[in-house]
């Protein structure tokens, strides 16, 4: 009976394991997988109860490629790996107070201590990393992997801007691996995922899944296009070993390098006080940036952990407490389905309304059919719902001691609840998509993000206006917003001769937009606002943007080919092509002024880099302003680069720049030139 558990429990993790470290979508939550991990642990534990198995007896099966790694494996066949200098073990959870004393009291007895000083800071949910630094200068970027060794993303993480890529400072030690956490901040990992709406893709689950997805994307350029962050704060292998005595000591040494770290750290005396800090953090964490889960607790003592020791997977010295995500069980009274602006139909519940997170939660996508079926959540079940990073709700689990017996099964419908059009579904994806262009859902998606504020910016053109334009049959594509009379326009509810005139002013002055806010709201997939603005600097007109070839696309600095081939694809479309030639009847600008139309814009032409810290604004503003007068902004340094703007903490591309001999400007300097140019 052990023995078959034992398999059973061994191939399901290896499933979630799979899924988790290595796609970056987990299937189950943290806590299920923790209950499943224990429970073959406790197995394993009966062949060795007193836990004396050692790392080094251990890591030769790992390292041998054996099915059951020392860590969770996230290492993949299309990455180099690396092989780290100190294991990179990960931690033991718990979420409950009496297991973290009893691991305190554990650990005293081994150091043969009545107490211990340890370091309280937050758990951040991300991915693990190891930056390795030699004579100063950053090396490799490894994640996890099995503990041994893992891959390689030194070029997926480069252009994270806090990242220092060279240290002169004499202190630092010549071979050094420092250890932390990639994430992704709540304003990314919104930003990134109203995009996704507003094209109609599946959003991400939370920020972590995301971070995983992007640290192992093959094109650095894709990469590089969300903005990762990065916190460090442990200590891998060094040289000399002995560098430093204490946990405390390192993360301050670490700060005074200049790395980012995290904003919580605690020395305390005892596990009374330990305990005390994690309540502390747990009542802090929502103020952060990045998601925290927990509180990692460490034994302050550099020398008082290599004395604990380790197991095969996880240090003795450190445990993780997790906190609890705030759930909540409510009625899923029905599942309705969205069509987005590309056909992506997605699934939501509609919940009977309930209290989560300080926010009242009555809707929640259920992201898709499989996600349905996987779960088997069925109207009328009552479910648990959690805010994933504390962010989006999502249905958890469905409460099976409370489903009617006369439930049946969810039916994902098989034609679009739009039009009627048989939904199709392509090879190796879990969305289904209705393929009718004209279906009418689709079509006021597509209007509702041409005339978004980030797009063309019309004004009086919201939600309710365009769904009655669709209905009505007066808007059958962009092109149509532009034929509209004011006759029309009465038979929509609430407009008579003030508001049909104000609407059709501002549809008539979207002519006349920046070329960039016309690609752009074109809902090209993958073409978000930063890549429109390059599209329009790099083609100058839509005529050449339409003959753009693949190689021409991915020359350009921030297009990869996955980006590239969506907008190869779209002008392969007829109906795209035939679109855009009626706008281009009706006057709409799809053009940038050459130079000799652009004597208004003294930045034309000019390449500025930003670096370091800036006060007078933030680098989006400058961006901004930059982009008004002509310019552009770029993220490296190059010989085409005209300026680099460096503020406090300025580091390798500033270097960079004064070798290549490239103006360098103080952010006074920068405010002048500005001033100058109006």
């Amino acid at each position: 009976m052990t023995k078959s558990r034992k398999e059973e429990l061994t191939a399901i993790l290896k499933v979630h394991d799979q899924a988790y470290y290595r796609d970056g979508k987990p299937t189950i939550g943290d806590r299920e997988y923790d209950r499943l991990k224990a429970e073959l642990e406790a197995i394993i534990s009966l062949d060795d109860p007193l836990g004396l198995f050692s790392l080094d007896e251990k890591s030769d099966s790992a390292i041998s490629g054996a099915d059951i790694p020392v860590v969770g494996d996230d290492r993949l066949e299309a990455f180099l790996s690396h092989r780290h200098l100190l294991p990179m073990l990960s931690l033991d959870n718990t979420y409950d107070r009496d297991e973290f004393f009893e691991f305190d009291q554990r650990l005293n007895r081994v150091l043969e201590a009545d107490s211990s000083a340890y370091v309280v800071e937050p758990k951040i949910d991300g991915v693990a990393v190891s930056l390795t630094y030699k004579s100063g200068i950053l090396t490799e970027a490894t994640t996890r992997g099995n503990g041994i060794e893992g891959d390689i993303i030194t070029q997926n993480i480069l252009h994270i801007p806090e990242l220092p890529k060279k240290i002169d400072n004499p202190s630092f030690p010549l071979l050094i691996e420092i250890r932390g956490e990639i994430f992704m901040s709540h304003d990314e990992f919104e930003r990134i995922n109203q995009e996704r709406q507003k094209e109609g893709l599946d959003l991400y689950a939370n920020p972590r899944n995301l971070t995983a997805g992007t640290v192992k994307l093959l094109d650095p350029k894709e990469a590089k296009q969300r903005q990762l962050k990065i916190v460090l704060y442990g200590l891998g292998g060094v040289e000399p070993v002995n560098r430093f005595a204490y946990q405390s000591e390192f993360h301050e040494l670490v700060m005074s390098w200049g790395f980012p770290t995290v904003e919580f750290i605690e020395k305390v005396p005892t596990v009374e006080a330990a305990w005390d800090a994690i309540l502390s953090l747990d009542k802090l964490r929502e103020t952060y940036s990045y998601p925290t889960d927990g509180a990692v607790v460490k034994l302050d003592s550099f020398a008082l952990q290599s004395e604990a020791g380790t197991t095969a997977k996880a240090p003795r010295w450190a445990i993780a407490y997790k906190f609890e995500s705030e759930r909540a069980d409510t009625l899923l009274n029905d599942i309705q389905l969205q069509v987005g602006r590309t056909g992506v139909i997605t699934p939501v519940a509609h919940l009977s309304p309930v209290q989560l997170a300080g926010t009242t939660v009555s809707r929640a996508s259920l992201h898709n059919s499989d996600e349905i079926q996987r779960k088997d959540i069925r109207i009328g079940d009552v479910v648990v719902v959690e805010k994933a990073g504390e962010i989006i709700p999502q249905v958890i689990e469905v409460v099976l001691s409370s489903r009617q017996a006369s439930s049946s099964p969810y039916v994902f419908p098989s034609h679009c609840p739009c039009c009627e059009t048989r939904l199709v579904r392509s090879e190796g994806e879990s969305a289904w998509r209705c393929p009718n262009y004209q279906c009418a859902d689709q079509v006021k998606g597509r209007l509702e993000y041409y005339a978004s504020r980030g797009c063309m910016n019309i004004d009086h053109l919201g939600e309710a206006v365009i769904s009655q334009l669709v209905d009505l049959g007066y808007v059958k594509d962009l092109s149509d917003l532009y034929s509209l009379e004011k006759d029309q326009l009465f038979n929509l509810d609430g407009f008579a001769e003030k508001s049909a005139v104000n609407l059709l002013s501002s549809v008539n002055g979207s002519k006349g937009q920046d070329f960039w806010r016309f690609i752009c709201g074109l809902g090209i997939k993958h073409v978000g606002t930063t890549a429109s603005k390059s599209l329009a600097r790099e083609f100058k007109a839509i005529d050449k943007l339409i003959e753009a070839k693949i190689d021409d696309l991915t020359e350009m600095d921030g297009v990869g080919e996955i980006m590239a081939q969506s907008v190869v694809d779209f002008f392969k479309s007829e109906d795209n092509v035939d679109m855009i030639k009626k706008l281009q009847g009706h006057g709409i600008n799809l053009a940038i002024p050459d130079e000799a139309e652009g004597r208004n814009l003294p930045f034309l032409g000019k390449i500025f880099v930003l670096t370091g810290s800036l006060t007078q604004f933030n680098r989006e503003d400058a961006g901004l302003r930059i982009e008004a007068m002509g310019g552009k902004v770029s993220s490296s340094v190059s010989k085409k680069t005209s300026y680099v703007v460096a503020g406090p903490g300025a580091g390798s591309k500033l270097s960079k720049a004064e070798k290549l001999e490239i103006p360098i400007l103080t952010e006074i300097e920068f405010l002048d030139m500005l001033d100058d140019a109006v």
